[in-house]
């Protein structure tokens, strides 16, 4: 049951070598993202912060906001520069923002310097991240294979790769400012080099095949209209309900199992590890899931696995019982995400305007989630306010015929040059 899948005029090799660009795109993402959270203590020392967490809470709030802004611009502009000028300009931003980070801690010693960098890496990783899924899809469309979730787990594996790189800098004593324009120059360079691979497509505004220039205010109108599509609302909520499951965990898990289940810190890091990795293995494998039962079965069956995980995980009893619980509710929520920008770009009209717009739910999820668990958790102890994370898988569940393929080929059709492309 794989995806349709046009008859495609490129060949293996230029099918491989697009899928590969994209993967390096997640993975430069990623890294980028991890490098910045890697280096946050000695951010906090080099601006002399203290141990007071209020003032790094407001510089991440500042990363947040150039995000969402970057999400709900990233339509017009990949529409009117195209993937190659756009995801190079969003990764040359966020490579800026490494840059200005790095400066204003150690060199500078300049929070606003700092803040502005923030604010650069947030927005142009917002833009990227629209732009590598919009594309994402369209290599995944045309070799005909489920691919996003693979995508995303090399997102994640940039996220390792940044983690380690600034886990061994902090302990090698490497200055913040070093490291970060370090890892800045890779990225750049490397982004550059990986969009040659992308090809040119006149739907999304390359100079290359000349598509007609549409105005601004067109663009902008077309964008927002999307809002009006029910379908792509229902896999909006998709998406919030795995979302919310997903970044209320990175920030929960570890205290929940600390505080709601009487561990240890060191036991609840470990507990947190099982679902970093439950939901890593879940992307990998997820690809060939959704080719053989189609997305609606795989959304369905990972959000009951991810209610029951949880259910299970609240309840607790033995540490084995929570770390099934955990291993459940991180497999449960690994797929939403990639399948739901997968179905808002799947045969519809103006793709980037429609991941643009289920991106914008999905990231306010990731964002608003974990503050409104501390507070539930405040007023009703922490493992009692996961409840609601339980009523948002459900929620998906109900809204997985949403994300279901605009069209499939009949059974025993042929793909014969896609058929070993990925």
């Amino acid at each position: 049951m794989s995806q349709t899948t046009p008859t495609p005029m490129r060949s293996r090799r230029e099918l491989v070598a697009w899928r590969n660009a994209v993967f390096v795109i997640f993975i430069l993402s990623g890294t980028a993202m991890a490098t910045w959270v890697a280096r946050i203590p000695g951010v906090r020392d080099g601006l002399g912060f203290g141990k007071d967490p209020s003032s790094v809470g407001l510089l991440i709030l500042g990363m947040s906001v150039g995000a969402i802004v970057g999400l709900a611009v990233s339509s017009p502009v990949l529409v009117r520069f195209g993937p190659h000028k756009g995801m190079v300009s969003g990764l040359m931003i966020v490579s800026v923002g490494l840059v200005f980070v790095g400066v204003g801690t150690s060199i500078a010693h300049s929070v606003p310097l700092v803040a502005i960098g923030l604010v650069l890496l947030g927005f142009g990783n917002g833009m990227v991240d629209v732009m590598m899924n919009v594309e994402g899809t369209a290599v995944e469309r045309e070799i005909g294979k489920t691919l996003m979730p693979l995508m995303h787990a090399f997102f994640s594996l940039g996220t390792v790769l940044g983690a380690g790189i600034g886990a061994a800098s902090a302990a090698l004593s490497i200055d913040v400012s070093w490291h970060l324009i370090a890892v800045a120059v890779v990225i750049a360079v490397i982004a550059v080099v990986a969009v040659r691979y992308i090809p040119r497509e006149a739907d999304l505004g390359d100079e290359a095949v000349a598509a007609p220039k549409v105005p601004f205010g067109q663009r902008m109108r077309e964008s927002l209209a999307v809002w009006a599509d029910w379908r792509l609302i229902l896999i909006g909520v998709v998406m919030l309900g795995m979302a919310f499951g997903e970044g209320s965990a990175n920030d929960w898990i570890s205290l929940a199992t600390v505080d709601g289940h009487g561990q240890t810190n060191s036991t609840g890091a470990v507990v947190f590890g099982f679902f970093v990795v439950a939901m890593t293995v879940g992307r990998v494998l997820g690809g060939p899931l959704v080719d053989l039962i189609g997305r609606v079965a795989a959304i369905r069956i990972t959000a009951g696995l991810g209610a029951v995980g949880l259910l299970i995980f609240i309840l607790g009893g033995p540490l084995w019982l929570v770390v099934v619980g955990t291993v459940l509710w991180g497999f449960g929520v690994s797929l939403g995400f990639p399948l739901g920008m997968s179905a808002a770009a799947d045969g519809a009209a103006n793709p980037a305007a429609r991941v643009s717009a289920v991106a914008i739910i999905g990231y306010c999820a990731f964002l608003v989630g974990p503050p409104v668990i501390g507070f539930l958790g405040k007023e009703f102890g922490l493992l009692n306010a996961l409840y609601l994370i339980l009523v948002l898988l459900v929620a998906a569940f109900l809204a997985a015929p949403a994300v279901r393929e605009s069209s499939r080929p009949r059974a025993g059709t042929p793909e014969p040059a896609t058929e070993n492309a990925a």
